[in-house]
């Protein structure tokens, strides 16, 4: 192992320092985060969590929650910071999730707490950005007016493309990236 290498280690065996900065809002992965606390009052609502996960019973689960703080631990090494997000994580058992068979909706039981209330962080590396809102039609019915539709958001770093087998998109798509990052950065 080379020297840098031993130390960078040793550096991080020591865990991270008992300074923490908290910020309300992050970029990551072609999404902007922003904490429950900072989104009350504006029309824009950034704070839906989602990451991947799975259970004991080895099926693949979408976890689903609120952004309640952005934590960055750093350890005792400028380059080794890690981003962690405080989330409050709706139940995703049977009595706190459903899909809408007609059209496939994920809804979320906003009542449903998850279980483990002392599972609350995750990497920030790890999330995407979701959407809550009421479904409009179901409004009038009473039984779920607790029910909040899912609806997943695109990152902002990210552009689909459909490609034709006879056309060299290459190009487009480079330009297309720098005048992004003109527009945006």
């Amino acid at each position: 192992m080379g020297g840098s290498a031993a130390i960078s280690l040793s550096l991080l065996c020591l865990g991270p320092e008992r300074k923490v900065k908290c910020y309300n809002g992050y970029f990551v992965n072609g999404y902007v985060f922003h904490t429950e606390e900072y989104r009350h009052g504006r029309k824009t609502y950034n704070s839906g969590v989602c990451i991947k996960g799975s259970t004991s019973s080895e099926f693949e689960v979408d976890y689903y929650g609120r952004l309640e703080e952005v934590f960055e631990l750093q350890y005792y090494s400028e380059q080794n910071r890690v981003f962690l997000f405080k989330c409050y994580w709706y139940d995703t058992t049977d009595r706190g999730i459903r899909v809408d068979p007609h059209c496939g909706v994920v809804e979320i039981n906003s009542k449903a707490r998850h279980h483990n209330v002392n599972d609350v962080f995750v990497f920030a590396k790890q999330c995407q950005q979701v959407y809550y809102t009421y479904t409009p039609s179901f409004r009038k019915d009473r039984s779920r007016v607790d029910w909040l539709s899912v609806l997943k958001t695109k990152s902002k770093g990210h552009v689909e493309v459909i490609q034709d087998e006879n056309e060299d998109t290459s190009v487009i798509i480079g330009l297309f990236v720098s005048a992004f990052q003109k527009c945006f950065w």
